[in-house]
């Protein structure tokens, strides 16, 4: 005999079902207000995401002249200092080197556009000199018609590049502050919250700043090793400017996807019109080969290593954070997604049968974060 539903279980069942649905809204909408009120703040929660970072990436320095016995604001000025001098040399391994070979380079440039124009004339295309003059009036007329939006264009990017200075220097002036006050600022925030939230707080953000520094170390040692391996392959091919295609491939691995792809475009493109089209093609081997050794090895390995995240789940962060807020939020992707396994991390703990799952040692978060 088949075996009924009972309707006292069934309700049950659906009444359960039901408050567990409006439960998971509330949160889901709650969650969305936090983003769009964090969308409206952007303008002050960007520089001050970045002033954390590069505080993560600066604070070991800080902390080991404080240990000496120096003055905190000395310590974080001097720090701020050689900061600002190893930026500015890194920007000169780029520009002098670029500035030094122009000529060259712009020769080279002519010759590559005369070479492909007569590729294109040959077999299978034939395409003829007066074909390929009419596509460049036809172009030029083309942007002469959209003189106006070119214009607008224009501004919008001044107005991007000084929004991008702003932040920098902003970035700049709170990374001094962290450095300078940083350690006092754990005890300030646990008396300025009520109740538990006083112990609480205090211990997730010792672990997020933990979590910040790890992922600062590991995208700096994936960057070494993607400037590293790409510049050998450089340099045994004899491609010009190998410093600063390394200095650039190591500087835009802290943009995911999105920087690998402008630094082997660059590689790419110097390759073209300085050794010809052989050689560039073995550029692009080397660094798609190099680009897939670091998205799926190198970087989800000691990103998960260094993080606690599996690997599957950075590449997925990386992958979503694009989708949602391209280059800003494939940066802020595997952080992000850190912070939020620290914090449920931590509830877990919280929320668990302590003779069942004994509790992490509070001594994780002994040491004070600068910020």
């Amino acid at each position: 005999m088949p075996a009924t539903l009972s309707s006292t279980k069934t309700a049950a069942a659906l009444r359960r079902s039901a408050r567990v649905s409006i439960e998971l809204l509330v949160v889901l909408v709650a969650a969305a207000v936090a983003l769009w009120v964090l969308g409206r703040m952007w303008s002050v929660v960007w520089p001050l995401i970045l002033g954390l970072l590069l505080t993560t990436l600066t604070w070991p320095l800080a902390s080991l002249l404080r240990r000496r016995g120096w003055p905190p604001a000395l310590a974080a000025s001097v720090v701020t200092v050689l900061f600002l001098l190893v930026a500015a040399g890194l920007v000169a391994l780029i520009a002098v080197p670029v500035a030094s070979q122009s000529g060259d380079l712009s020769d080279g440039v002519a010759e590559g556009i005369e070479k492909l124009r007569n590729w294109a004339a040959g077999p299978p295309f034939h395409i003829d000199h007066a074909q390929i003059s009419d596509g460049v009036d036809s172009a030029t007329a083309r942007i002469k018609d959209s003189v106006g939006s070119m214009i607008t264009a224009l501004f919008t990017g001044v107005s991007t590049v000084v929004n991008g200075v702003v932040t920098a220097v902003l970035s700049l002036f709170l990374m001094f502050f962290f450095l300078k006050d940083g350690p006092r600022f754990i005890p300030w925030l646990a008396r300025q919250l009520p109740g538990r939230l006083a112990d609480d707080v205090p211990i997730v953000a010792a672990r997020s700043w933990d979590t910040l520094g790890a992922f600062v170390r590991s995208q700096a040692l994936v960057g070494l090793l993607d400037a590293v391996f790409i510049g050998l392959g450089l340099w045994v091919l004899g491609i010009p400017l190998v410093l600063p295609l390394a200095v650039l491939t190591f500087i835009s691995a802290f943009v995911p996807i999105v920087g690998a792809m402008f630094a082997g475009f660059v590689a790419v493109l110097i390759a073209l019109v300085s050794n010809g089209l052989t050689d560039a093609l073995i550029v692009l081997v080397i660094i798609v080969a190099v680009q897939q050794l670091e998205g799926n090895v190198f970087q989800p390995i000691i990103q998960s290593r260094g993080l606690g995240l599996h690997a599957a789940v950075v590449l997925l962060a990386v992958t979503l954070g694009a989708n949602l807020a391209g280059v800003v939020g494939s940066l802020l992707a595997v952080p992000a997604a850190a912070l939020i396994a620290v914090v449920w991390n931590y509830v877990r703990e919280q929320l668990s049968d302590p003779s069942q799952e004994p509790q992490e040692s509070d001594g994780h978060a002994s040491a004070a974060p600068p910020a």
